[in-house]
């Protein structure tokens, strides 16, 4: 192991332990696929895998310029730069790109952003740069790379549940190639290695934070073919936090550009897109959560996410326009433990060229199916605008969040800006986009390498996001967090009293309060119905529409037959239309 801090440095080695686990056959399953979408998909470019090519800088980081940090706000949203240096300055001539972001879910101030840091833009040899805030944002400390003039790349940040910080990178030298865990116990102040982690290329892990058999899991998939040892197998993972990895499996599919996540019960769930069909996959294990016994995918199943993904392309030109994100609700409530995915894609059927919209698809069955997808950007239609580097994460209330880069303001098609919109009903409706920053020119600052990384990154608590992403605000590429807030929308609930009414059997009245109880400005009047009553019985509501209380009257006959009868008040109004409901009994005596 290796310790490291802004105040010193330890150097302990110790030997990871692999296991060898079996693969499982994996059912197909999927979305029926036009025929348009199967003559679209063709097989991705090649990226050129992470290689230390370049010689690292020929001086230290320090040793560069230095000029005021840059706090950008935009409206009532502040960006504040994260990669500066001890006195809170700017260095100049260095880029930094790909932030990944943890944040202590017990107290929510604590964060850590690490990126690809490259210490000048003469050269594209990069290293781990992490920096650390205490004060949720507004100031970070940088104190510099995990391991100095060690080239790294393609980090990943995770927090567990009790704020223990995971750090993940691509370690890569001229003949060997590898993943690395570190973790902190201090929220990112400093950092320990724990192991070589056995991965590859382009990769992402989670951790398994439930109540489950898994619990503090730790599981990783990279890119096909992209790790030093492998071939095509591309997942391993940790069961002891990260101190030993599993030699790596075959996935169903080759899923690659993608992420990973659980459900409440520790199941793990990949998404991705397989880079020689383009076709998007969900990928399920059941298994991967026992300690012992045959680790397998039982589950495959093809998306169709409404578009493919793009790589080379001219907003960035050296990189994705993005990758695929999965994510789970484990909110608890009736949207928990559905199975989201997001991406930043061409649209089926568009020009070659034409620009990415932000594309949302979910499961509601387990990733057994998925509903038909869904455009985010609510910007018109138009082949000429990037909607990059898209992502998503999901609220412990169950609230989605998502932004993503946006040129729809730019009259060149290329200054962008960071847009923000959220879902309250498990992705069924978004509030309306937000523009949270001021535009820059993604093309300045290229670090002899022609892209701006290949993500952005997020992570969702009960009041909003906090968002970690890249901007050329300064005329060089720097990373800049922000928090984002979802916007009010205008919402109502319904509720019925008493919840239960008995009539006699010769027949008679009962009467029930149904209140609308409104939220975040709500004004606009509900119109009421009732379904579910027997027969015989009727139901008439005064006032209706209303606007706060009414009362509903249900007349029973005496040819309705004696019994308990649930039946359902639903309300409609609001603009977009909100639809709610309630739940009461009415109960036709025997005698």
């Amino acid at each position: 192991m290796r310790a490291i801090s802004n105040v010193g440095k330890i150097s302990v080695w110790v030997i990871s332990i692999a296991a060898l686990l079996g693969l499982g056959a994996a059912a197909g399953r999927g979305q029926a696929v036009t025929q348009e979408e199967a003559g679209q998909r063709k097989p991705l470019p090649t990226e050129a895998l992470e290689k230390h090519d370049n010689a690292r800088a020929p001086s230290p980081m320090w040793a560069t310029a230095l000029s005021p940090a840059m706090i950008s706000q935009a409206g009532p949203f502040t960006s504040y730069q994260v990669n500066v240096d001890a006195s809170g300055n700017n260095i100049v001539g260095d880029a930094a790109n790909e932030p990944s972001i943890a944040v202590d879910p017990r107290n929510p101030n604590r964060m850590a952003i690490g990126w690809r840091q490259f210490d000048t833009i003469a050269s594209n040899f990069r290293q781990a740069g992490w920096g650390y805030s205490n004060n949720g944002g507004a100031s970070w400390i940088f104190p510099g790379s995990l391991e100095p003039n060690v080239f790294k790349s393609d980090p990943v940040l995770v927090s567990d549940e009790t704020g223990r910080f995971f750090y993940l990178n691509l370690f890569a030298s001229q003949t060997d190639q590898f993943t690395d865990m570190w973790r902190s116990l201090d929220w990112g102040q400093s950092w320990l290695h724990l192991a070589r982690a056995t991965g590859g290329d382009k990769e992402w892990f989670t951790v398994d934070t439930t109540n489950s058999v898994g619990h503090g899991f730790q599981y990783q998939y990279f890119s096909p073919y992209a790790g030093s040892f492998y071939g095509a197998r591309q997942f391993t993972r940790s069961t002891d936090g990260g101190f030993t990895w599993m030699d790596p499996i075959l996935i169903p599919n080759s899923p690659q550009y993608g992420t990973a996540d659980v459900d409440t019960n520790g199941n793990l769930f990949i998404g991705g897109v397989n880079a020689t069909t383009n076709q998007f996959w969900c990928i399920r294990s059941t298994s991967a959560r026992r300690r012992t016994g045959k680790l397998s995918f039982d589950q495959s199943t093809a998306v169709n996410l409404g578009g493919t993904i793009s790589l080379r392309m001219a907003i960035n030109p050296d990189g994705l326009a993005g990758q695929v994100f999965l994510a789970v609700d484990r909110s608890g409530t009736a949207t928990s433990n559905n199975i989201y995915m997001l991406a930043s894609l061409q649209p089926t059927g568009s020009a070659p060229g034409s620009g990415t919209d932000v594309m949302f698809v979910r499961s509601t069955d387990g990733g057994v199916t998925f509903a038909p997808p869904r455009r985010i950007n609510d910007d018109p239609i138009d082949p000429a605008k990037w909607h990059w580097f898209g992502t998503l994460s999901v609220a412990p209330n169950g609230r989605i969040d998502s932004v993503w880069l946006d040129t729809r303001n730019a009259a060149n098609n290329t200054d962008s800006q960071l847009f923000y919109s959220s879902s309250k009903d498990g992705g069924n409706t978004w509030s309306p986009n937000v523009v949270v920053s001021n535009p820059f020119n993604p093309y300045l600052g290229y670090p002899n390498q022609n892209k701006l990384g290949d993500y952005i990154t997020m992570v969702s608590d009960n009041g909003g996001g906090n968002v970690a992403y890249a901007a050329t605000f300064n005329g060089e590429q720097d990373i800049y967090y922000i928090r984002v807030v979802p916007p009010l929308m205008p919402d109502y609930s319904l509720s019925i009293s008493p919840s239960s009414v008995s009539v006699p059997r010769a027949g008679g009245v009962g009467n029930y309060a149904v209140t609308i109880t409104a939220a975040d400005g709500f004004g606009g009047p509900v119109d009421l119905s009732a379904t579910g009553l027997p027969s015989g019985a009727i139901g008439s509501f005064n006032p209706n529409p209303a606007t706060g209380n009414a009362t509903l009257t249900v007349s029973v006959s005496s040819s309705t037959s004696p019994g308990t009868y649930p039946f359902t008040v639903t309300g409609t109004g609001g603009s977009p239309t909100l639809t709610r409901t309630a739940t009461a009994t009415l109960v036709k005596a025997r005698k």
